[in-house]
């Protein structure tokens, strides 16, 4: 065994499945860290927020999209100047409940239009900078010692770099009845030593990081696989639960992660050509997927507990295409979502005539990173500024009985 390099070890171990990725050992939760939950669902592709919270009072949202702009007859009417998609009826009874806030204008400046950039810039929460960590990964760092072990989740066929951390290690799964460590048959024998290895005798550091890596992550494979396995979906979270239900099997195993992060994934709210059909049925899976979440999150008593972050890379430009469609823009709305969340709106509400770049982009009315500061700050009561580098602006959206 002592022949098996570390390089070649890591490659074996991860030829099969994501959950290689994840060497985690379970331990008892911190009792001294704060018992609130972040869940982050991301629309990737970017999602278009004027046909998502629709400003059908402005008639300079018509003017932009004679085609594509949704008719006021056909919206969910929040009040006098905005409606909500058709769609999105799960999220307007979240709305209704005064459980979700509507937070306006998202963005930074110099937006980059690339999906890959952008989304590194929202995932770092460090435009231009080149940051190496995820926002989450930072924060996961500030909350918890090394020691605390499962404090982030990424559900995702892929690790996010949101949760890229310096010291914790995130379990990344996508699909939690085939979590496991697997390798090439012929090195079976060779990663079953080390997981049985009773002797405790170690022949130098690497073989002591050998060991190390194989026992937890078998471990955490055992600790996914037996949180799905005993759940069962009591409630309708829709077509598609975008993977939300998983996370409810793990909050109901009373795991002691922190902080989950999922995707809509596959660049789904990419929607250049005839997007209103598309953008109207991607919105219902998620909105249905959200309010089942909820419903789920009552259901087990946990719904105190657990607030969600919606977000996407970024908007869309304002005027449609020739294709019926939206082409990359910058500012849109993000949603915080929860049963102790005050909701309503928030931010400055773009303007549609003398708010618009030279490229038809709206300007962005709120650092998106003024969100991430009120639920650090507000929500998971952590200084921010040592997370974000800088204080932001954040917003009272929270319950004071939080």
């Amino acid at each position: 065994m002592k022949n098996i390099k570390r390089r070649t070890f890591l490659k074996a171990t991860s030829a099969a499945t994501i959950g290689a990725m994840s060497p985690i050992s379970y331990l008892h939760s911190n009792e001294t860290i704060n018992g609130k939950i972040l869940v982050v669902l991301e629309l990737s592709g970017g999602n278009d927020g004027l046909n998502t919270i629709v400003p059908y009072g402005d008639d300079n949202y018509y003017k932009h999209r004679p085609k594509i702009g949704i008719k006021e007859n056909k919206l969910l009417k929040i009040d006098d100047y905005f409606g909500f998609n058709p769609g999105i009826i799960g999220l307007e009874s979240l709305y209704k409940d005064g459980n979700m806030a509507i937070i306006h204008g998202c963005g930074y400046d110099n937006p980059s239009f690339s999906h890959f950039t952008s989304m590194a810039y929202m995932h770092t929460a460090a435009p231009n900078s080149g940051e190496e960590y995820g926002w989450l990964g930072r924060l996961a760092d500030q909350m918890a010692p090394s020691s605390y072990k499962n404090f982030i989740i990424n559900v995702d066929k892929t690790q996010s770099l949101a949760v890229k951390s310096k010291n914790h290690v995130p379990i990344v799964f996508d699909r939690p009845e085939r979590y496991q460590r697997e390798g090439f048959y012929a090195q079976k024998n060779a990663l079953n030593s080390i997981i049985n290895n009773q002797t405790n005798i170690e022949v130098n550091s690497s073989h002591k990081f050998l060991n190390e890596i194989a026992k937890s992550a078998n471990l955490s494979s055992n600790i996914i696989s037996e949180a799905w396995s005993k759940y069962r979906r009591q409630v309708d979270y829709g077509i598609d639960a975008v993977d939300l239900d998983k996370i409810a099997a793990l909050i109901e195993s009373n795991l002691p992660t922190k902080l989950y992060y999922t995707s809509f994934r596959d660049n789904a709210f990419d929607t250049h050509v005839h997007q209103n059909n598309l953008h109207t049925r991607l919105l219902t899976y998620a909105s249905d997927a959200i309010r089942g979440f909820m419903s789920d999150l009552d259901r087990m008593g946990r719904s105190n507990d657990v607030i969600i972050l919606v977000m996407t890379e970024f908007g869309r430009r304002v005027p449609e295409n020739t294709s019926l469609g939206t082409d990359h823009g910058s500012a849109g709305p993000m949603f915080v979502i929860g049963s102790s969340v005050k909701g309503g709106h928030y931010g400055k509400i773009p303007d549609l005539v003398n708010g618009l770049d030279e490229g038809d982009n709206l300007k962005y009315t709120t650092d998106f990173r003024s969100v991430y500061a009120t639920i650090i700050d507000k929500w998971l009561q952590v200084d921010s500024k040592n997370i974000l580098r800088k204080s932001f602006q954040t917003f009272d959206i929270f319950d004071r009985t939080v």
